[in-house]
């Protein structure tokens, strides 16, 4: 399969994704978990069928030390004994606020209040900007047909 687009040969795209990768080096480095930010950032990508970030948040996260068995779970996360309360809030806030155009009406105040029991403002913060941002990262794979299955853990980071 090949891209559509190729990214990195675009003068507007390089100065553009320069910015948008800085955001998303910020984000890891923010309060926010490492673990809650791979689990975030593969459940909105399976949410949106991205097999690019699938692909990259996979290894990232199985580099980083995350079981197979929590990776496999994370689609079906509500019936698995495998995450914290506080990654289940993280997951529910990441699903409602992937799913706003389904008509749900956004993020309920009960996912936001369950998710503010176990993060504080910053980490709240950079939850939110985490599931705009792999939204966002998804939708530009999507959308040029970024082929999957080549990443290397630890290559754009």
């Amino acid at each position: 399969m090949d891209a559509r687009l190729n990214f990195f040969t675009s003068p507007t795209a390089g100065k553009v994704l320069k910015q948008f990768m800085s955001v998303g080096k910020a984000l890891k480095e923010s309060a926010l978990p490492a673990a809650t930010q791979e689990l975030v950032s593969l459940r909105v990508s399976q949410i949106n069928g991205c097999a690019v970030c699938l692909d990259m948040h996979t290894k990232e996260a199985a580099a980083a030390g995350e079981t197979s068995v929590r990776l496999a779970l994370v689609a079906a996360w509500r019936e698995a004994t495998v995450f914290t309360e506080a990654e289940r809030a993280a997951l529910e806030l990441a699903e409602e606020g992937t799913r706003v155009a389904d008509g749900a009406g956004g993020v309920s105040d009960e996912v936001w209040e369950r998710a503010a029991k176990h993060y504080d403002d910053d980490q709240l913060t950079a939850l939110v900007l985490l599931v705009g941002f792999m939204n966002t990262a998804n939708r530009m794979n999507i959308i040029t047909q970024q082929p999957a299955g080549d990443y290397v853990a630890g290559q754009l980071h």
